[in-house]
């Protein structure tokens, strides 16, 4: 028995083989446990799987799953057997998967039945054994082969372990390195930060293809002992359930889940949970709040991504909208041209900066390079992140006169939809297939709860005669385009501003999101969503909901 308590390691691999003997539970589902020394068996059966199958070319092994254990157990597979996971999201269209998988050269495919559904039929350039189907019963007799074989790593921090999918400006797939080490030192400082300890229960509600998930919860519960939980999809109306049923007393949540969270009927025994604190990103001041009255856990917001750079150090004096302190003296908000800092922000009594042109620039951290492991084969992205030896965020901030750090936006063409990179520029062609469609821009435009929406601007020969229901059927037809990729509000008009070079005034376009004379339509359900005329009375309700989440600054 062990008690959880291992030297820090500069390796997942290290991590992993500190489990073997741990009978602590280390993974759980509705229908099965695992303690961590099955799970670390488990892994090392699918690792020694994997370097039987391995070909010459980058050992690069694509998972489409679901929260289901598999996918836990090729994690630390990956991390015995030296190669590297790329977490394929399920949410890209047609088109863009193809792209994706076949950006990162996988030569293994770990999937079910329903994810094999999609690929089937994709230029891949895999033949059908190089699919690994979880759910067939082919498979599990073939890992069973393996399970008697000694547990063997081939440790090494500088092994690449993960390629996380992001989306940058031109819309192109970009794979986001981490390798072993940046991995295991994220976990250690994760525990640092948030209090991770081995009693913790941790609910990993998010996908694992994504670094929320895996960054913020499967790596610190691997460092302590701790127990995970799975839940193959995140699910607000099982949520409570899920968290009672394992005595989770921590989650991870991006984006507009806790708003989801709250949507949910209140009822008396809300706070009849084990929970004690939470972590995520771009939920509001109030959500944050109202969490902690109904369900008793404390949140932690934070600031952060795929690529690296920890910028900010948690403060309990920090204001509630600020992300806390710079996390070293390194960490700036420049002028992208002057590469000078900004000027302190001032504010008024509503948080609004008031000498935004001064104080709102790109928060860099100048010693970034030393985090940034850079992208898969992609060199031009790379040198857009390191320059002048300074990591850039891509993202927009100012500090308060007392040191605080704000976020203020994103720069570019990136929406962040439940924390993740949306290109406008792909959903602006798309957009431009349609042969009504004249000119197109999207932007991003504040959600009234959290993060960022997606608003879409389209110039057409005559507004009152565009047939909105024929363009809502053509975008779902759109293999290229992503579930979260589809315009919340969409705006209609017979002219759109253009700069001298005829190019669209995207600035001028998301300074009036939905305040313009033009038509403006609101996306609403999930089935058969459509889009309905917006009326002077609905641009009015959408404007008090920003108030009522605390987000009024933001208009």
């Amino acid at each position: 028995m062990k008690d959880g308590r291992t030297a820090r390691h500069g390796d997942i691999a290290s991590m992993l083989l500190d489990r073997l003997g741990d009978d602590r539970l280390g993974l759980r589902t509705r229908t099965r446990d695992w303690t961590w020394d099955a799970v670390v068996r488990e892994s090392a059966a699918r690792a020694a799987l994997a370097r039987e199958l391995r070909r010459d070319g980058p050992f690069h092994i694509g998972v489409l799953l679901d929260n289901v254990p598999d996918f836990s157990f090729w994690l630390g597979a990956a991390a015995l057997a030296g190669a590297t996971v790329a977490g394929i999201n399920p949410t890209r269209g047609t088109a863009q998967l193809e792209a994706d998988i076949r950006h990162v050269d996988c030569q293994l495919i770990v999937t079910d039945t329903a994810g094999m559904g999609r690929l089937r039929g994709l230029d891949l350039g895999l033949e059908d054994d190089r699919f690994l189907i979880v759910d067939d019963p082919a498979y599990a007799e073939l890992v069973a082969k393996y399970r008697a074989e000694p547990v063997v790593a081939h440790a090494g921090g500088e092994l690449l372990l993960l390629l996380l999918f992001t989306s940058g400006t031109t819309g192109q797939s970009k794979a986001v390195k981490c390798s072993q080490r940046r991995l295991a030192a994220i976990a250690y400082a994760a525990t640092d930060k948030f209090g991770h300890v081995r009693a913790d229960v941790d609910y990993c509600c998010m996908p694992l293809f994504h670094g929320n998930a895996i960054m913020a919860l499967w790596a610190p519960a691997l460092a302590n002992g701790a127990t995970i939980c799975l839940t193959p999809k995140f699910s607000a109306s099982g949520f409570l359930s899920d968290v009672r049923y394992f005595g989770a007393t921590f989650f991870t949540y991006v984006g507009k889940a806790l708003g989801y969270l709250l949507a949910t009927p209140e009822t008396p025994e809300d706070s009849d949970n084990r929970l004690v604190r939470g972590f995520g990103t771009e939920a509001s001041v109030d959500d944050q709040a109202e969490f902690q009255r109904r369900f008793g856990a404390k949140l932690f917001e934070g600031y952060g991504s795929s690529e690296g750079s920890g910028l900010v150090a948690n403060d309990p004096a920090a204001p509630a909208r600020a992300l806390g302190r710079p996390a070293h003296p390194g960490v700036a908000v420049v002028d992208p041209e002057t590469l000078r800092d900004c000027a302190t922000a001032v504010l008024d009594e509503h948080g609004r900066v008031l000498n935004a042109d001064e104080a709102i620039g790109e928060m860099v951290d100048k010693a970034g390079t030393l985090v940034f492991e850079g992208y898969y084969k992609n060199d031009v992205a790379d040198a857009e992140r390191l320059r002048n030896g300074w990591y850039w965020t891509g993202d927009l901030g100012y500090l308060d006169a007392d040191g605080f750090l704000y976020f203020a936006g994103r720069k570019g063409d990136w929406i962040r939809i439940d924390s993740e990179n949306i290109s406008a520029l792909s959903i602006e062609r798309v957009l431009r297939r349609h042969p009504a469609v004249l000119a197109s821009a999207v932007f991003a435009v504040p959600d009234p709860r959290a993060g960022d929406q997606v608003m879409a601007a389209v110039e057409v020969a005559d507004p009152a005669a565009f047939d909105v229901r024929d363009l809502t059927e053509f975008l779902g037809s759109q293999d290229d385009l992503g579930s979260k990729d589809m315009p919340g509000l969409l705006r209609v008009s017979a002219c759109l501003p253009v700069t001298g070079s005829n190019k669209v005034l995207k600035r001028e376009l998301q300074r009036e999101a939905w305040r313009t004379a033009d038509p403006v339509y609101r996306r609403t359900g999930r089935e058969n969503a459509q889009y309905l005329l917006m009326s002077t009375a609905d641009k009015a309700e959408l404007e008090t909901e920003f108030a009522r989440y605390g987000r009024g600054h933001l208009l």
